[in-house]
């Protein structure tokens, strides 16, 4: 009797969430539903007066209510779970071209997405007679997941961003350094590697000449670069550099030897991770390889005594 009334449940949900999309749908293409406001019908004949610059019609009054609603929700979500500074360095790490509201916002479509399909997989197993009371956690373990797999995602680009980083910037100092001691400035030093490169690096450093082009001073657009990225390394190059800008050193020498300190802590990171890896395939060595070889020596003995062979 109650597989009979979970299948009844089930094919109600599906049938009524079926109908209502249906109603939505038809009731969207509706002339009363779908004509223009009044607003949207007067905009083009009044826009020099209602819009000076003559950017278009504003969006419909239910469209932007709910993209109202969307960012009151996106901003709701982001208070609540938090750690905007954290997602915001992670988002720079990454590439990402958003602000941590949006990734929230994001991150909330995926958790709705996963919900979505949790509901879906409870209905599918109810449907198939495999309906259980602990199929209610499925849903908003799903929803759960799905955030945090987003998250997830977002961390390993950014660790992936920052060792390329890492990677190419013993290359761009030294190139650096190669223009400086042609006898080119700073400024068209950073200009020449930033077209000749293609690197993540390489575009950053673009985006600083950019910014300079602009009316940001160098060593102002370096500190924003290394404020954004927050690489141990090119934190120390950026320091150093804007040092030797200030004081008026040399900047070749200077460059050069920070391009010698990347490349060690390269060194250093590649042993430390090879070192990591040499542990990592303990794991094989001691869990299978091993207690097959103890099994393989000691079960043929074993048989034997209990055939009283031996």
């Amino acid at each position: 009797m109650t597989m009979l009334a979970g299948n009844d449940l089930a094919f109600a949900i599906v049938l009524g969430s079926a109908l209502g999309i249906g109603v939505g749908l038809l009731l969207s293409l509706m002339p009363r539903w779908g004509a223009p406001s009044l607003a949207n019908r007067i905009a083009p004949y009044i826009r020099d007066v209602t819009d000076p610059r003559g950017l278009g019609i504003a969006p419909a009054a239910p469209r932007r209510d709910a993209v109202l609603a969307w960012q009151a929700l996106q901003g709701r979500f982001a208070r609540l779970i938090g750690g905007g500074e954290a997602v915001t360095r992670r988002l720079h790490q990454a590439g990402w071209t958003m602000d941590a509201a949006a990734f929230r916002g994001r991150q909330l479509a995926w958790s709705i997405a996963g919900l979505a399909v949790g509901g879906l997989v409870v209905v599918a197993a109810v449907l198939l007679g495999r309906g259980s009371a602990s199929l209610a956690l499925v849903p908003p373990l799903a929803a759960v997941a799905a955030a945090l797999g987003f998250d997830a995602w977002l961390t390993r680009a950014a660790r992936a961003r920052v060792a390329r980083v890492q990677e190419e910037l013993p290359t761009v100092l030294e190139f650096i350094a190669l223009c400086l001691s042609a006898g080119e400035g700073i400024l068209d030093s950073l200009r020449r590697v930033s077209d000749v490169g293609a690197g993540e690096l390489t575009a950053e450093l673009r985006g600083v000449v950019v910014a300079v082009g602009t009316g940001s001073s160098l060593p102002e657009a370096l500190a924003k670069l290394s404020d954004r990225l927050q690489v141990p390394a090119l934190t120390r190059a950026v320091d150093q550099l804007v040092a030797a800008i200030d004081r008026g050193a040399p900047l070749a020498h200077v460059l050069h030897a920070q391009a010698l300190d990347a490349r060690e802590d390269a060194k250093r990171d590649l042993i430390e991770r090879a070192g990591r890896k040499e542990i990592y395939m303990l794991v094989p060595l001691v869990f299978l390889i091993l207690p097959l070889s103890v099994l393989f020596a000691v079960f043929p003995g074993i048989f034997m005594l209990r055939l009283g062979i031996g």
